[in-house]
């Protein structure tokens, strides 16, 4: 019999993976839905952006939901609606219906929140690393794996099936129909937690002034900052880069431009543990690489992770530049690595500067960084541009005041009252309960 931990971590790891896949279902098939509603690529990116911009809101929304009701209780409604919505746009017949279903079902991106609450109420303090970097890489593959291999795969060119002869409409309804029986099975078989006392623990550990104090800390903002230039740009790019191939290089075959764009995404979500192993090793080996952050070890590789993904982001169009649809894919995959390696950096850093509210940190830092999906692909679309690979050098100049702002909270006489100091909230913290602890 498998330990309730592993098993309840099987759990979120394949909830998460069909939230990804099903999040980011519509990017292979851009083609035939602008072909069938008749879009321009500058309404393709609008709808890049759509099926990102619920989620910013309901990543900070679900965090403190699970922490109080549970993670079965909200991965079944959360199934539920995105199921429905997924299934209402596989019917659709007018762009409105379409986008607004759409809308809805992207709320499978705040899977990841639930999750990670979830694996982390299960999980002692020095194993909560690998499970959460197990979680996080396995089910971040769901981009790449599941929306641009899987499905091409199983609804390619030419699908022909008992409900639907359009592929994109079959993909539709079919993850929406495994998200509802999903929803249904977590319900009834994953558990909330490791022992009653934790649950009751983290129930009580809610409230509002909580959260809000949280929010305002130095450390708090800076995370979520630093993860809209990371993961933000990782959703940007998973929606994006089939059309980029597609419309810049040519590449009309479809299953080939996914193909190609899944590079990106597996390097983005397979490598991403490899991040947070970096940081307990910077941390661990008490590495010194940067003097003007001496003793901050975490934050040195952080903040080098930070500036490669700017370094990428100018590559990524001189890529492009040269016409060369191969080397563009190649310096895609280092992009795509960069965000894991800053992914896992900041999800390392969460619950080691916020061991007591991490649960709410997560959602804050994954919603707000999840903005950066919204209006990356509005960049990399712009008709102001005069080619679209002079998008990716913009977006990296827009990252370099969270560059400079990661520079200062990372400074030693910064960085050790970043948890306690911060804007608009006064720096006391209210009383809460604390919080038991999972034991092994």
């Amino acid at each position: 019999m498998i330990p309730g931990k592993w098993k309840n971590l099987i759990f979120a790891t394949v909830m998460f993976f069909l939230g990804f896949t099903i999040w980011f279902s519509f990017a292979p098939y851009t083609e035939g839905i602008a072909s069938e509603f008749g879009l321009s690529v500058a309404e393709l990116g609008i709808v890049a952006s759509a099926a990102i911009i619920a989620v910013p809101l309901g990543r900070i929304v679900i965090g403190p939901l699970t922490d109080k009701y549970g993670a079965p209780t909200t991965v079944f409604w959360t199934m539920m609606i995105v199921g429905g919505a997924a299934v209402v746009s596989a019917f659709s017949q007018s762009y409105e219906v379409f986008i607004a279903a759409r809308i809805v079902a992207s709320l499978a991106g705040i899977t990841f929140v639930i999750g990670i609450a979830h694996v982390s109420e299960w999980f002692e303090e020095e194993n909560i690393g690998l499970a959460e970097g197990i979680y996080a890489g396995v089910g971040n593959a769901g981009a790449g794996l599941g929306s641009l291999l899987i499905l091409p795969t199983l609804f390619g060119a030419g699908y022909s099936g008992p409900l639907f002869d359009t592929n994109w409409r079959a993909a539709f309804f079919y993850t929406g129909a495994a998200a509802i029986v999903t929803g249904f099975l977590y319900y009834f078989f994953a558990e909330a937690a490791k022992s009653t006392e934790k649950r009751q623990a983290t129930k009580e550990g809610v409230t509002f002034k909580q959260w809000l104090w949280v929010a305002t800390r130095y450390g708090a903002v800076v995370l979520a900052v630093a993860y809209v230039m990371t993961f933000g740009l990782e959703l940007a790019m998973n929606g994006w880069l089939s059309t980029y191939y597609r419309e810049a290089f040519g590449e009309g075959r479809l299953q080939i431009a996914a193909a190609f764009a899944a590079t990106f995404s597996i390097a983005a979500g397979l490598l991403r543990p490899f991040g947070g192993y970096m940081s307990d090793v910077f941390k661990r080996n008490e590495w010194d690489v940067i003097s003007r952050f001496e003793g901050q070890y975490r934050n040195q590789w952080t903040f080098i992770a930070l500036t490669y993904v700017v370094i990428s982001m100018f590559v990524m169009t001189l890529a492009g530049l040269s016409g060369n649809i191969l080397l563009a894919v190649v310096a895609a995959f280092g992009v795509g690595m960069g965000c894991a390696f800053a992914e896992g950096a900041i999800f390392a850093m969460v619950p080691s500067m916020f061991p007591d509210d991490s649960g709410s940190v997560a959602g804050i830092v994954g919603g707000i960084g999840s903005s950066g999906g919204i209006f990356y692909p509005l960049i990399f679309s712009s008709a102001f541009l005069p080619n679209l690979h002079l998008g990716y050098a913009v977006a990296a100049v827009t990252m370099i005041p969270i560059l400079l702002l990661s520079a200062w909270v990372f400074q030693p006489h910064i960085s050790e009252v970043a948890t306690e100091k911060g804007w608009v909230v006064a720096d006391e913290e209210p009383s809460s309960t604390p919080v038991a602890a999972a034991d092994d």
